[in-house]
């Protein structure tokens, strides 16, 4: 949306990078089978700008598990709104801790 955007038409970086955040967290709460917080956001790299209008679909991959984190590498890419053609524009990785209800790291379930 225009309200997400610079003067020039692109997308904030800022709010993509939310957008992957989201994205991660839902891998990680299905793999930790519970709650887990963002403490790390590790080798952003924005590869092309996202104009508003287009589509964005974002991917997850967990890369590493340890005994109660786990890293996600997200990838984002654009769909311009009349083309078929796909782009990777953002990847990063992600680094979650598996968390209890008093808020303290909990292990992760085996896999």
């Amino acid at each position: 949306m225009p309200a997400d955007a610079n003067a020039a038409g692109d997308i904030f970086g800022g709010w993509l990078m939310s957008q992957m955040d989201l994205a991660a967290g839902s891998a990680a709460a299905l793999r930790s089978q519970g709650r887990c917080v963002t403490v790390a956001i590790d080798k952003v790299i924005l590869h092309q700008p996202v104009l508003i209008g287009d589509e964005i679909s974002l991917y997850t991959e967990i890369v590493r598990t340890g005994r109660t984190s786990m890293s996600i590498h997200v990838e984002a890419w654009r769909r311009a709104r009349r083309s078929h053609e796909t782009s990777k524009v953002t990847e990063g990785l992600f680094t979650f801790v598996a968390i209890d209800e008093d808020r303290r790291p909990r292990a992760l379930p085996e896999a």
